[in-house]
């Protein structure tokens, strides 16, 4: 991120500096050559630059700096006693006008939608609530990077209740973005609350979360997700319906994904006559972790078109505190990307602690 900041600022600084830099070099060149090469009219590159990144007030400014330029070297070189002079501040003032006019259309669009991301950043944290950072002997961090695409909120989710049968988790991703997107992420996710608290096995919250989508659902949508139940044994049972397989990092280093037995549709998909996913276990003991993740983390690409490898980065998670280990990876899944990533990535890690827990965790907010 910080590299994302840093190329950022040195290309608007470059832009600052281009519209003075261009009518410099359209100086030099016209005292240098003479009026006859003509290329007095190019000073109207100054204002025309400035509106790219500029207010108004300084497209203005750049516009009458290029216009007193253009009426010296015009008087300098004797310009106007043609029309060659007065064609030339037409094309300065003509610039700078329209220069001006684009700096405001395109100031009121940036200040509206930045306030549509605004509510979208609202509208997501509503729908995402913090999740307990400790639940028993488990640690947990959370890491949501949304994409740079207008105001376009998408589908992923996730969700941890601490029911009698131990911790309950889900992380998921709607098809889509937008509204359609969000709206069934919310149904998700309030079918699996109640259902997490009340149904004695996965399966069962597994059923209940597709009635309610299906429910709401119209059309082909559908929503891959994957539940997992961690309770006091050496194992931790997961439930996939078509979502990518989490990721686990044992003590001595050795990385796996915990894929299931057979794929299955995802949820919305399963009431057509496909055979629902069956839970399947994975040794969880002190000192493992779990990586639940989206596809925007696995399927972001580099410069070469190559998807990040997460497998090859669980090294990243070996920091002590979970939060600051999600942080790691998601500084360098951005790095992968060099730039803002096309898709939301979200990322909840469950770390089973090494050492006795003396009292129960408090919650905070995600990372």
């Amino acid at each position: 991120m910080a590299v994302e900041n840093g190329e950022q600022r040195t290309g608007s600084r470059v832009l600052a500096v281009l519209p003075y830099a261009v009518m410099a070099v359209v100086t030099t060149v016209d005292l240098t050559a003479g009026p006859g090469v003509g290329f007095l009219p190019l000073v109207s590159l100054g204002p025309a630059f400035a509106g790219l990144v500029g207010g108004w007030r300084r497209t203005a400014v750049v516009g009458l700096a290029a216009f007193v330029l253009c009426l010296g070297l015009g008087v300098y070189n004797g310009l106007f006693e043609s029309r060659r002079g007065l064609t030339a501040l037409l094309s300065v003032a003509g610039v700078t006008a329209a220069g001006v006019v684009a700096a405001v259309m395109r100031q009121r669009r940036e200040a509206e939608l930045a306030s549509v991301r605004s509510i979208a950043e609202v509208a997501q944290r509503v729908l995402l609530r913090p999740v307990p950072r400790g639940a028993g002997p488990l640690r947990i961090a959370v890491s949501y990077t949304s994409a740079v695409a207008e105001a376009r909120i998408g589908g992923d989710l996730y969700e941890v209740v601490t029911s009698p049968a131990g911790v309950r988790i889900i992380v998921g991703d709607v098809q889509g973005k937008g509204l359609e997107a969000v709206e069934s992420a919310a149904v998700v996710l309030g079918a699996f609350r109640e259902a997490a608290h009340d149904e004695p096995d996965l399966p069962a919250v597994g059923v209940r979360v597709e009635r309610a989508l299906n429910r709401h659902l119209s059309g082909e949508r559908f929503v891959t997700a994957v539940l997992a139940e961690i309770g006091d044994g050496p194992r931790a049972t997961l439930l996939n319906f078509g979502h990518p397989a989490p990721l686990v990092v044992r003590p001595d280093g050795t990385v796996g994904f915990a894929a299931p037995p057979d794929r299955a549709l995802p949820l919305g998909l399963t009431l057509h006559g496909a055979v629902a996913p069956v839970p399947y276990d994975v040794p969880f003991t002190p000192g493992d972790q779990m990586l639940f993740y989206t596809d925007g983390v696995t399927e972001a690409r580099d410069a070469a078109d190559r998807f990040y490898p997460l497998d090859e980065r669980a090294a990243l998670l070996k920091d002590p505190d979970p939060e600051a280990a999600l942080r790691s990876v998601r500084e360098d899944l951005v790095e992968h990307a060099e730039g803002p990533l096309h898709d939301d990535a979200a990322m909840l890690l469950v770390r089973y602690r090494q050492e006795p827990v003396n009292g129960p965790q408090g919650s905070g907010s995600p990372a």
